[in-house]
């Protein structure tokens, strides 16, 4: 039947008639509905600008708009190498559905009418040639019953078994190894979304049919809030950890430091947020902090500093989580610059003139060991919008992160492409600015095309 489509089609998720009925008027209406949705979401046209494939492919096959179809065609495809047969076993199919779906069957052969009905349904998802031949010596049974009204469909059956005969006896597998290069133009469904996307419409979502513009705008503002406390907590405290670390390189407190920041590194935050949750968050143990969510204190009526106290509140475990791996490598990666920037020359040299050591370290030395630290900043961008998708899932945090993997068990692809290309977008941003911050913090580095 024409309600038989691919789980996770897009078409039929938002399609308010998703299938067709027992007769003509019903499987015209649903199927009249699909194609509206489907040419309404541009998947009526190709994919891409070209495409490379083999001369036994069709090279208009995403015009066929039943998912389940299309998959069904190329599997022929690959099996035979003879796509003009394929195609005329195929409309011969649809013609001989439309036959059966027209015909009005009588008391006596309406249980036969429905077998027949629903095979053909099989039919179209029939991949392996001796599954389509059996299916198709059903439907020679059910047509030609002695003393049926049926019988009237045995010339059109007739017709399509001799179509599918055709690909049998015109198989032509060599077609596989012969490449062909096909090209659509702009007209494709990418050039579509990455011109919106450029404008900043990104379409609607396949789940609630919302705009996904006003999705993000919902969930972005939890991310972005944990993300820049995040940052500035790390910064706040990786940052002196580090130079600390240098500057006793070697002593006991390098070495309680060093360990500490390497085991607090090595901690998987999901293992440490399922701890957190069962002994801090658990009336059993420790029942310190909510276990999730962010909070409803709008909805109590409480103060704005009373809602301020609960949304902080909720908020201290996941920020621990989110920081905490992040503060360890930052530490590491200060550590390291400032011990290789310890060891040149010039600092030698600055100590040789009796300048302070607070001085050496800060004005000299620290400038320059920030090179590595700007190339991790240089990834803070893109997280502000994809967030910690772990931690958000874990506490149930309403933010990217969490929209992201809904997107995803969902198959909302328009959401998922819109996250994965800000944050590409970001991620290009964020090593802009890196590459401006190298040549501001080291006067060596510098972008002017005069030698």
């Amino acid at each position: 039947m024409l309600g038989v489509y691919a789980p996770g089609d897009p078409v039929i998720n938002l399609m308010t008639v998703t299938s067709g009925g027992e007769n003509m008027d019903d499987k015209k209406a649903g199927e009249d509905a699909y194609i509206k949705m489907w040419k309404k979401l541009n998947m009526d046209l190709p994919v891409f600008y070209f495409s490379i494939s083999s001369q036994a492919e069709c090279d208009t096959l995403y015009k066929i708009h039943r998912k389940a179809h299309r998959e069904t065609l190329g599997a022929l495809t690959t099996e035979f190498g003879n796509w003009n047969e394929i195609d005329k076993y195929y409309k011969g199919l649809q013609t001989f559905e439309d036959k059966v779906l027209g015909f009005v069957p009588d008391s006596a052969s309406t249980k036969t009418w429905g077998r027949l009905r629903d095979n053909i349904g099989n039919l179209y998802n029939k991949k392996e040639p001796k599954s389509i031949e059996n299916t198709l010596s059903k439907l020679d049974g059910y047509v030609n019953k002695i003393n049926d009204t049926l019988n009237v469909l045995a010339p059109a059956l007739v017709k399509l078994q001799g179509q599918y005969n055709d690909i049998l006896s015109n198989k032509s597998t060599w077609k596989k190894y012969v490449p062909s290069f096909n090209w659509y133009g702009f007209k494709n469904r990418y050039h579509n979304w990455i011109t919106r996307f450029a404008q900043f419409d990104f379409g609607i979502s396949y789940q609630d049919r919302k705009p996904i513009a006003k999705k993000i705008g919902d969930n972005i503002f939890w991310t972005m809030l944990i993300s820049i406390i995040s940052i500035i907590l790390t910064y706040i405290f990786a940052v002196p950890l580090g130079v600390f670390s240098a500057i006793k390189k070697g002593t006991t407190a390098d070495s309680l430091t060093t360990t500490f920041l390497f085991i607090l590194y090595s901690l998987p935050n999901f293992w440490i947020a399922t701890l957190l949750i069962i002994f801090l968050c658990n009336p059993e143990y420790l029942d310190w902090f909510p276990a999730f969510g962010i909070g409803t204190a709008e909805a109590e009526g409480k103060s704005m500093l009373a809602s301020l106290g609960i949304r902080i509140h909720h908020l201290i475990l996941p920020l621990f989580c989110w920081t905490y791996g992040s503060l360890a490598f930052l530490s590491r990666q200060m550590r390291g610059g400032m011990l290789g920037i310890l060891r040149q020359d010039y600092i030698r040299t600055a100590r040789a003139k009796g300048l302070p050591e607070n001085k050496v370290i800060w004005k000299h030395a620290f400038r320059n060991s920030l090179l590595p630290v700007i190339t991790i900043f240089a990834n803070i961008f893109p997280l502000m919008i994809s967030g910690s998708v772990i931690i958000e899932v874990i506490f149930t945090i309403p933010g990217m992160g969490r929209m992201l993997v809904d997107a995803m068990v969902a198959q909302d692809f328009p959401v998922v492409f819109t996250i994965v290309m800000m944050v590409a977008v970001l991620t290009m941003i964020g090593y802009l600015i890196a590459d401006i911050l190298y040549a501001f913090v080291d006067p060596r580095i510098t972008y002017n095309s005069k030698k």
